[in-house]
């Protein structure tokens, strides 16, 4: 699959009662940390699950905890209908299992790490939908990129020079800075999950 292949979205099953929260943001904004920060306290709450992606990257390849899976199998899942909705970047695919549309119609609140591009499939798919955008200030952006050693300072300019997809679907968005502590925008977003937690009740 290449990366400007069609974004695909699963037909949806019947109006959900709980919220996909798709948390989205730059690289270097600390997305995974904000969400690993959550998991942490939401551990034990049976209420709020994190998505485990299906990446074609291999298991030990580090990174978010992930279902490894090659390029045709990938595809094979794809056209079988088991994602609720698939997308391509940077030479990988994604994809959030289609058993979580079954899982938010029995109320649970899920946290689901996306992209920017694939937010209208997203839209498509769950009928109540939360977009999270972390980001940071392109200083920190920079330095985090850096600190990373993958990319050279050329590339990393490159990549803040970029502009970003726009978020245009109709679902409600919040901005979180993670440009300080890290408690401080984790609790931010432990704040509106507990607030997602509430509206399902």
């Amino acid at each position: 699959m290449s990366v400007d292949s069609e974004i695909l979205a699963a037909p949806a099953l019947p109006v959900a009662t709980g919220t996909m929260v798709v948390v989205v943001g730059p690289s270097g904004a600390g997305k995974d940390s904000v969400m690993s920060y959550a998991g942490r306290h939401f551990a034990g709450e049976n209420r709020v699950k994190f998505v485990r992606r299906v990446i074609t990257r291999p298991a030990d390849a580090g990174g978010e905890a992930h279902e490894a899976i090659d390029p045709d199998g990938f595809c094979r899942r794809a056209a079988d209908g088991g994602f609720a909705v698939s997308w391509d970047a940077h030479g990988l695919s994604y994809g959030i299992p289609r058993e979580t549309l079954e899982e938010l119609a029995e109320g649970v609140t899920l946290v689901a790490n996306g992209s920017r591009s694939a937010l209208p499939a997203f839209a498509e798919a769950y009928p109540r939908l939360m977009v999270v955008l972390v980001t940071a200030r392109p200083e920190i952006l920079a330095a985090r990129l850096a600190a990373r050693g993958r990319e050279s300072a050329e590339a990393i300019a490159g990549r803040l020079d970029r502009a970003a997809p726009e978020i245009v679907v109709a679902a409600e968005t919040v901005v979180i800075d993670n440009s300080g502590a890290l408690e401080d925008a984790g609790e931010a977003f432990v704040s509106l999950l507990a607030s997602a937690l509430s509206r399902a009740d």
